[in-house]
């Protein structure tokens, strides 16, 4: 086991990790920004080194900063979260040249799969369904239209070394497709550093669903069910949920075993998520593989009874996995708490928190780095809180997540609260019969 870990990340997946580590007697060390100073990871870890001004790129992106924290610290082990440098190949690399294990993937793997053209052929070849598209980058236009020609409008363009919606067009027709190409082009060169794009098939009225997958030194990889992340806005996920309403056993086992077979074809280690696109006839087709933890973890967790972060660090560790998944048990939602208006767009609300009080009682888990007169910087992403709620059926979760977003108070900001409590009251939610335009269908002004 590793003797001290350095947490490059913030918020509340920092604190998440730290506790973890702490319950693992493990010695932490916390990065900060200069606005991070008084924030609640800094405060609770063991060691703490402030490693740049408030921008992202001169702190929690800043690679040189990270590693002499780590050097100087004695930390023998990062683990990075999710966001900033979870999937950033070079940053792997460097902890393993500096004698420093990354907890996640290697660097190749990371590379490889954070390349969407590349792990969709290598989904391919392995039997793993994917969506009908190239088979790599389409190198122009006139290739996409020759594609889209062949496998039928509508098609959606993607950004190869994309994620979070950057560089992804919908393309009715023919006529639109030269511009949808040199827009979401651009969008991916000046997000990704790789203008790079690839096009398949654009399913309608999908759901999205991915599972979690643990895999470790010793050529293991296990799955624990599926997460549903269907409610979406503009790609961003804002309610998971598992298990899906739509998936049946069958499903379910035939979309592991792909997403197994997709890991153990490139020796996954680490937590990893194998994402897809499930149509009405529950027709599934892999999309994109996440090589590290996903903020929506804690429902997995729920209705597995184990800690994701835990089972993380012990195989970077080098053990083999030990807690095997079993049955599913209840059912269990994510809602994320951003700090935007809804009424405004989703604009970011940063800002001080006035007053504060968070739900509890049995089935109800706030994963959160706020706290009365706590200030929410302006430079950094809007989540603020996690509601994980756990009941032993989908419509008790419900109904104990009204209970308890109905508690929860954060005053001095806007908040993402009034907008879940909507989503609760419609009734293609309730019936769980919705896709991934449910938002803008039903909650776009």
């Amino acid at each position: 086991m590793f003797n001290k870990i350095l947490i490059a990340n913030r918020g509340e997946i920092a604190l998440r990790i730290l506790r973890t580590c702490k319950e693992l007697g493990v010695k932490t060390v916390a990065v900060y920004s200069e606005a991070d100073r008084d924030a609640a990871h800094t405060v609770l870890a063991d060691e703490a080194v402030c490693i740049g001004p408030p921008s992202s790129a001169e702190s929690y992106l800043k690679v040189p900063n990270i590693i002499s924290a780590a050097t100087i610290t004695g930390a023998d082990a990062i683990h990075p979260g999710y966001g900033f440098l979870a999937e950033n190949a070079e940053f792997s690399e460097i902890c393993r040249d500096s004698d420093i294990k990354f907890i996640g993937p290697d660097p190749d793997m990371i590379r490889n799969m954070g390349d969407k053209a590349y792990a969709k052929i290598t989904m391919m070849k392995c039997g793993v369904p994917v969506v009908p598209g190239s088979e790599g980058i389409v190198e122009d236009i006139k290739e996409a239209k020759a594609i889209a020609a062949e496998i039928g409008y509508p098609v959606m363009l993607k950004a190869s070394a994309g994620g979070g919606g950057k560089g992804m067009r919908i393309v009715w027709e023919e006529s639109q497709i030269e511009n949808a190409f040199q827009t979401a082009s651009a969008e991916s060169g000046a997000a990704f550093n790789n203008p790079a794009l690839y096009l398949e098939k654009f399913i309608e009225n999908p759901r999205h669903v991915e599972i979690q997958l643990m895999g470790d030194q010793h050529g293991n990889v296990y799955h624990y069910g599926e997460r549903d992340c269907t409610v979406q806005r503009r790609h961003q996920k804002l309610i998971e949920e598992s298990p899906s309403p739509i998936v049946t056993e069958e499903v379910r086992r035939k979309m592991a075993d792909a997403a197994i077979l997709g890991a153990k074809s490139v020796n996954y280690e680490g937590a990893g998520t194998v994402e897809f696109l499930v149509d009405k006839h529950l027709n599934f087709y892999f999309i994109e593989m996440n090589t590290r933890i996903q903020v929506e973890h804690p429902v997995t967790e729920m209705v597995n009874a184990l800690d994701l972060i835990k089972q993380q660090i012990l195989v970077a560790s080098g053990e083999e996995i030990k807690d095997k998944p079993g049955k599913l048990s209840g059912h269990s939602f994510e809602f994320r708490i951003n700090a935007e208006d809804p009424d405004k767009g989703f604009r970011p609300s940063p800002g001080k928190i006035e007053s504060l009080f968070f739900p509890g009682g049995f089935g109800v888990r706030v994963d959160s780095h706020i706290y009365h007169g706590y200030t929410i910087p302006p430079y950094y992403d809007s989540l603020i809180a996690k509601l994980i709620i756990w009941g032993n059926d989908r419509n008790e979760a419900i109904k104990r997540a009204k209970r308890a977003l109905e508690e929860f108070s954060i005053e001095g900001i806007k908040t993402t609260i009034p907008f879940h409590l909507k989503v609760l009251e419609n009734e293609q939610f309730i019936k769980g019969e919705y896709d991934t335009s449910f938002i803008d269908k039903h909650f776009s002004k």
